[in-house]
């Protein structure tokens, strides 16, 4: 049984429809990179499936006891964000927020699961430091430890490699695939068509009127890569 399962989706905001007729299912252990033109709707699908915006038509149901609320969210990063003064322990505790119930408090294990998260991404040696101090690389491994508090199953990232230079762009594609591996299931936002080929196992490519969706290895076959011409500047 799938986690999730999209069906005819209509995706749009303010009453302006981006894309429609999307459907897909997300199955567990998969990672599927969602890809396709800046302004195609992949942020907004993101945010519908995470329960942020609402779908114009079509239906997108959880299952497995998998709820919107309990999936892990590494979002873009905007200025505001990446100058948030906080520590690194205050912003990755905050992950298991979800898990307190009306208790308003921090207990020991929402402790235990932020360290050991955070020594997961190898930073717990950081944990009293402001994350504005942080290097980019550094301030997304804090937000993946976050992202991991709140879903050990599931886990979405709209394009977080964004500004990050290419030695630490490649520390964390490698870094999200060991995590799928371990039995994460990821849905991924990327620009990075390449990326999306040589790591994804599952590929969905947006379009304003149609879409793809199938395994990497069908996709590359498909003519939405034939179109391409394996690869597009319009894509970056």
């Amino acid at each position: 049984m799938p986690y999730i399962r999209c069906e005819n989706l209509i995706l749009g905001y303010d009453g302006i429809r981006v894309a429609e007729n999307i459907s897909f299912e997300v199955k567990c252990g998969d990672y599927l990179c969602i890809v396709g033109e800046n302004g195609a709707g992949k942020s907004t699908l993101m945010k519908s499936l995470l329960g942020l915006t609402p779908i114009m038509g079509g239906s997108i149901q959880y299952s497995g006891g998998l709820k919107a609320h309990e999936i892990g969210y590494l979002p873009q990063q905007t200025f505001v964000q990446k100058d948030f003064p906080a520590s690194v322990w205050e912003i990755v505790l905050s992950g298991t927020l979800s898990q307190c119930g009306r208790r308003p408090f921090f207990h020991k294990e929402q402790k235990l699961l932020a360290k050991k998260n955070m020594i997961r991404m190898d930073i717990w040696d950081l944990k009293k430091e402001c994350y504005r101090n942080l290097s980019g690389g550094q301030q997304q491994r804090v937000l993946l430890a976050r992202a991991l508090c709140a879903s050990s199953r599931l886990l979405v990232l709209d394009e977080p490699v964004t500004g990050l230079d290419p030695k630490v762009t490649a520390e964390f594609y490698q870094m999200i695939k060991d995590l799928n591996e371990e039995g994460l299931t990821i849905i991924m936002v990327s620009h990075d068509i390449k990326a999306a080929i040589a790591y994804a196992s599952h590929i969905l490519h947006i379009e304003k009127e149609k879409s793809f969706i199938g395994s990497t290895k069908e996709y590359v076959k498909s003519d939405f890569w034939k179109e391409l011409g394996g690869y597009n500047e319009k894509f970056v």
